[in-house]
Formats: structure tokens, sequence, C-alpha cells
């Protein structure tokens, strides 16, 4: 509860505007997440804040005489305290110590009106040198979140660096509690309404990526993406302007204002020249996008897209194209294989066709398509049994067949399976195969050796899959060593035997005239049978060494 208190409800909090609960959340997150680092910090804090008192009363009465010489009236002026998470953030993200995190000295303004709020700023500037590059203008620009205000950093006595923030007393309720402020103070409704125009548009584009996210994970890694904005401001060739997180490109901008145009953009212009779509935008500049008809998202934009919305409406966009395609692929897949016993999709009755596709446990034929499109079933196999309509016996023999002895191979519904010697699958091995005449489909283990030759004719060479739950009993080969001692082999063949396999057949080989090398083939329901297997082997005396027989397996290239 506390991380996810610290990873969705806090930014949350913030990305609505709520400021006080968002510092809450995080202190009360944090604490219960990391209750040492929380205790150290907070003493830290405490010990700290002591020092600092003497330089927070010169910085306050400096202030606070220049404004009264230049005859401005402020409500409030305070020494900011940095929240304990806040600090621990800084520390943890930019490699700070705790001292430098406490050198920098807040301050808050807060004024009656929104011209006062420059006033002060100009009152400032002449009293403390500023840091220019570190001037901020939340007021003429809000944030994604409603808040407003000036912020400056200054130099202040002993070279200390302030930090001010300077803001009406509507925009501070704004800043504290977000939306929720018009409830609470009845704000201005004019300032309200902003807040609330831009919460509803960040939940609106929340909904949207709900609808085109594919489980409730990818959805949440699209949400936490929004919830961290650095905003980066541009504007639109009619002068509008558009927020979008820091490191945004041209592509998140086109998404941004509207799916359509995103799906559809070819070329973007910043500042009336042409630039690659990958482009990040700076603040200030002018974005056009260029759309064409017909024209598609690239899967590539992925790799620097930063907002979620365009990533959800990209893996959308491209997730029903790919089904489209994969759909279209088995069609003419299976309609060219149904070619070879002089069939077509058309001449395959609908009562047949429905048994094919309810046995294959697949919804519709466009299930069907889909499924032979992806490679997750092959189309010669899927055309044999759509050819088998005229044979009646055959049809029943390969029903009951499968209901006597449960499916070992996905796809692979009335089809002879015969497993390779020379590796011998056993369930769980990545396995893939062939045909061959009397012989259905032969089953290799993926690097069997023997399947080199297919490798150069992939449309051949058919990937498959094990059932969920298969059974039966499987042969394979071990090698184990054991000490040419009495009793050796007795106590290896009881190893085997309480392990729940049978021995088809062993043979020994004396070596090194203190040693045998048995090779012994029995039988295994499984990998998780096998790994049983082997670890009761080496348990038992006198075994050096046991291991699954690998003589004509290959290596795969790393």
């Amino acid at each position: 509860i506390a991380k996810e208190t610290l990873e969705i409800f806090a930014p949350i909090a913030n990305r609505l505007g709520m400021h006080a609960f968002r510092i809450e959340f995080e202190d009360l997150g944090f604490s219960a997440l990391y209750p040492m680092r929380y205790r150290i910090l907070k003493e830290a804090v405490s010990k700290a804040l002591g020092s600092r008192h003497e330089i927070l009363e010169l910085i306050d009465k400096e202030i606070r005489n220049s404004l009264k010489k230049a005859n401005i009236p402020i409500r409030y002026l305070t020494g900011r305290e940095k929240h304990i998470y806040s600090i621990y953030k800084k520390m943890h993200e930019k490699h700070l110590s705790f001292s430098e995190v406490m050198d920098v000295y807040g301050f808050r303004v807060i004024v009656d009106k929104l011209d006062t709020c420059y006033r002060v700023l100009g009152v400032l500037h002449n009293l403390y040198k500023p840091l220019t590059q570190r001037f901020k203008d939340y007021i003429a620009i809000p944030k994604a979140n409603g808040y407003q205000s000036l912020h400056t950093v200054l130099f202040g006595p002993y070279g200390v660096p302030i930090e001010v923030q300077i803001r009406t007393e509507e925009m501070h309720k704004m800043a504290e509690y977000g939306i929720s402020a018009h409830w609470l103070y009845k704000t201005e409704k004019a300032v309200f309404g902003e807040a609330q125009h831009r919460a509803k548009e960040w939940l609106k584009g929340v909904l949207e990526m709900h609808k085109s996210s594919r489980n409730s994970l990818e959805f949440i890694e699209n949400v936490k993406i929004d919830l961290f904005p650095d905003e980066v401001y541009v504007f639109t060739p009619k002068g509008s302007i558009l927020e979008l997180p820091a490191g945004a490109t041209p592509v998140d901008f086109a998404y941004a204002i509207h799916s359509d145009i995103g799906n559809t953009c070819v070329a973007a212009k910043l500042d009336r020249k042409l630039a690659p779509l990958s482009t990040p935008l700076t603040n200030g500049q002018q974005v056009e996008i260029i759309t064409a008809p017909g024209a598609r998202p690239n899967p590539a934009w992925l790799n620097f897209v930063v907002t979620g919305k365009a990533r959800s409406n990209i893996k959308h966009f491209l997730k029903k194209q790919h089904r489209e395609e994969s759909v279209e692929l088995g069609k003419r897949l299976v309609e060219k294989s149904l070619r070879s016993y002089g069939l077509s999709i058309t001449q395959i009755p609908e009562e047949h066709l429905q048994s094919v596709i309810h046995s294959a446990k697949l919804e519709s034929l466009q299930h069907f398509y889909e499924e032979i499109g992806l490679g997750n079933r092959t189309a010669s196999l899927a055309a044999k049994q759509l050819a088998k309509f005229g044979e009646v016996a055959d049809i029943i023999k390969a029903h009951d067949m499968a209901l006597l002895h449960p499916l070992a191979i996905k796809g692979t519904e009335g089809i002879v399976v015969t497993y390779a010697k020379c590796c011998r699958p056993i369930p769980g091995d990545h396995i893939c195969g062939y045909i061959e005449p009397g012989q259905g489909i032969v089953v290799h283990v993926e690097q069997c050796e023997s399947l080199e030759n297919y490798r150069h004719v992939p449309d051949k060479l058919i990937p498959l899959r094990w059932e969920e739950k298969v059974y039966g009993d499987f042969p394979v080969d071990l090698r184990v060593d054991i000490l040419n001692q009495r009793g050796s082999l007795a106590s290896l063949a009881l190893a085997i035997s309480e392990s729940e396999s049978n021995i088809e057949q062993i043979n020994a080989e004396e070596f090194d005239g203190r040693y045998f090398s048995v090779h012994v083939t029995l039988t295994t329901h499984s990998r998780q049978h096998l790994a049983r297997v082997l670890r009761n082997i080496r348990k038992s005396k006198n075994v050096i060494r046991a291991a699954r027989l690998k003589r004509q397996l290959k290596k795969r290239n790393r």
C-alpha cells in the first residue's frame, strides 16, 4: 500500500494540483516503506533548522524592508520548509548530500493582486542578484495541474542560494488544494474553472488510454508516464499554447491534438523549418504537423515518444493492423495449401468447417486465420484437416483417438505425431518439427542438429508448442558416471524406480579402470519430472555425475 501510495496516489494528487494532499501522501508512504530512512532524515532536518535560524531571520528582515520602502503591501512572507520525502528524492536522484540539499533557503511571498507579483519580483531582483536561467513564470503559462506562481532563484547574503515563490492568495489556495479549493475556500470561478478544465482534460486522456490498453499493466505504465510531467510549452500554427512533458517530440504533439492527426502524420515543421519527427521540442517553438491520407504509425515511434497518450494510441493501432494482416496472411496460406488437394475454402461444408474450428478451440474463422497467420498453427496441417470432410470413417477415428489420448502438441488435431529419437523431446522442451511422409509430423528439440537442413527452408520447418496439460511417458537418454563398485548399478536402478520412472534400456561401459559410464534410456512425464529423477540419481551411492545426453544437440547462437 505504501509503495502504491508513493507511485500512484501521490502523483495523481500532484497532477490534480492538490499539493497539501500530495505532501501528506508522500510522507506517510515514505515513513511506512522506509521507516529507518524517514527517522534519520527527520532527526537531521530538526537539527539543521536550528542552525539555519539566524540566516533565515536576516533574509526575512531584508526582504520585508525592501518591500516596505517600495510601498508594496504583502499578505504573508514565510520561509518554506522542505518536506522529508522531497529531500530524500533530491538526494537519491541527483546524488546530493544532505547538506547540499539543505543549503538552499526557500521563501514564499503571498500578495493581494496579480500585478503585485511582478512588482515584488522587480524589488527582489534589485535586492539580490538573480540566477537568470532559474526564473520561471508559471502565472503566464500555468502548469498542467493549474499551478500558478513566479519562481526565481537569488544569490543571498554570504552567497547562499534563495528560492522564492511569489503568488496571490487565490493562486496559493489552488496550489495547495487544487481542484478541491473551490469547495474548501470558494475560490473565484475563473481560477477554479481553468484548473477544473485542465483536470477534466487529463482525466479524459486517462480514459482514452484505458480503452486502447490491452491490459491493466500496460494502462498503469502509460498513466505513470503522464504523472511526472516536467513541462515544455510550444505553439500551434494558430498561436495556441500546448503543454507537453519535457522530451516530447512532434509525434507527441500530433497525438495531443488528435489521435487521427497522430496516426496520419508524416513530417513536422519546427519554426517553419522541416525537422525529423524524433526531434525533442523546446520551449517557445511553433510546431506544424504535416499529414497524409493513408499514412500509418511507424513502430519505431515507440522508441522516442514520451506521452502515455501517444504510446497507447500507437500500440493500439499497430495491434489492430497486425491482427488484420495476420488474418489476411492466414487466409492466403490456407487457400494455397488447400489447392494441393484440389479444393478451395468455399468448397468446405460449413458444418465441417465449424467442426474443425471448434475442435481447435477457436472462436471463429477469422480467429482460425489469425492463428495461422501468426504462426501458431501450420497451414498445411489445417488444410489437411479441412480436406477430410469426405472421409467420414477417418474423421470418427481421429475424434475417438483424440478422446482416448489427450493431445501433446498444439494444433496437431487428427495428425500423426512422431517424436525424434536423436534428441528425444519431452514436455517443457522448446520444440519444432517438419512433415515426413509416413511419419506425419516429426517433433525435434529446437536445437537439434538434425534440423540444420530445414533451417534454410523456413516454410518446411514448423514451430510447435506443447499443450498445457500433457499426459504420458516420454523416453529420454541420460549418461551417468559411477564408481566401479559392488551395488552401484543396483542403487542407480533403485533411485530411478523411486522417482516413478521406468528403465527402457541400459548400457554400461568401463573406463579408466575405476569408473563405469552408464547410458540409460528411461521414461519421464516432463522436464520437471526429469529434474526430480536426476536429483535422486545424484544422491545415490557412488554416482559422480549425471546429465541428460545431448549428443545431437547444438548450442544456440548467442
